[in-house]
């Protein structure tokens, strides 16, 4: 891949330091990148949902990101009803084994249902039009008392992995004491569903087309890490929920490296 490009260094975690001797070792991530056309008369191009964390948050507290979180033992629960590419096709996309593909595409679909009430889920010929009847279920895989999977079976609805496409792979540089390696999803906002921002690890959710995105975060209205605000200016190329879909390219594991220079970081890709 190779590039480079700049940002604030408010936008890193902590300034670029020699890695500690021993690293902290990486935990899976799945974040999705919910879309929807923009509409009005300059040029079409999509929005994309985001939200602003609270600031007690242990991790990337007051940043602007996409709904996500790390994967647990909830998402290995294997009794899951699936419908779409099936976990081998993850785990080719991806890079990884078999197992932790199902679980990184069982934790897309969750966290996007708790932190923004989005259900990537239906039957095999049908999407969820309406979540509202499952708001007791969303509350319940918030607190840890309920599997994707158990809430998914008992309310008869089946995951839809079709709905998702894999879009990168990024890996918080070695100088920081909590790791991810982040799987990022793209998905379209179902038909009759309303993304909101009824959740405790948010301060502010909405919709914003990525070229603002970015502007506020370089006016200083917002801070993005550096894997937001890369794939932002990939999603700003897009023409339409629809190109963003149809867009193919290999997924390679991407481990920035930081370099401070002047008043900004510089972000090198391999």
């Amino acid at each position: 891949m190779s590039a480079t490009f700049h940002v604030p260094k408010e936008s890193v975690l902590s300034l670029p330091s020699k890695p500690p001797a021993r690293p902290a070792e990486p935990r899976d991530a799945a974040t999705v990148m919910l879309l929807r056309d923009a509409g009005g008369t300059d040029g079409g191009g999509v929005e994309v949902f985001l939200q602003r964390r609270v600031a007690a948050m242990a991790f990337a507290a007051g940043m602007t990101v996409f709904p996500g979180g790390g994967v647990d033992e909830r998402d290995a629960d294997a009794s899951v009803r699936w419908a779409g590419p099936p976990p081998r096709q993850w785990a080719e996309w991806f890079g990884c084994s078999v197992s932790l593909a199902s679980a990184l595409v069982c934790a897309a679909v969750r966290e996007t249902f708790e932190e923004s009430g989005v259900l990537l889920a239906g039957s095999a010929e049908a999407v969820v039009g309406d979540t509202a009847d499952y708001a007791a279920a969303r509350r319940a895989l918030v607190s840890r008392e309920l599997s994707l999977a158990g809430f998914l079976n008992d309310a008869g609805l089946t995951l839809r992995a079709d709905l998702l496409r894999p879009w990168a792979n990024w890996v918080t540089p070695e100088q920081e004491p909590r790791r991810y390696d982040a799987r990022f999803f793209v998905a379209a906002l179902p038909r009759g569903q309303h993304a909101d921002g009824e959740t405790t690890e948010a301060e502010s959710s909405g919709w914003q087309r990525p070229r603002d995105a970015i502007a506020d975060a370089e006016a200083g209205r917002s801070i993005l890490m550096p894997p937001t605000w890369y794939v932002l200016g990939e999603l700003a190329e897009c023409a339409s929920v629809a190109e963003v879909l149809a867009t193919t390219k290999p997924i390679p594991k991407i481990t920035p490296r930081l370099v401070v220079d002047g008043d900004q970081v510089r972000v090198e890709l391999p």
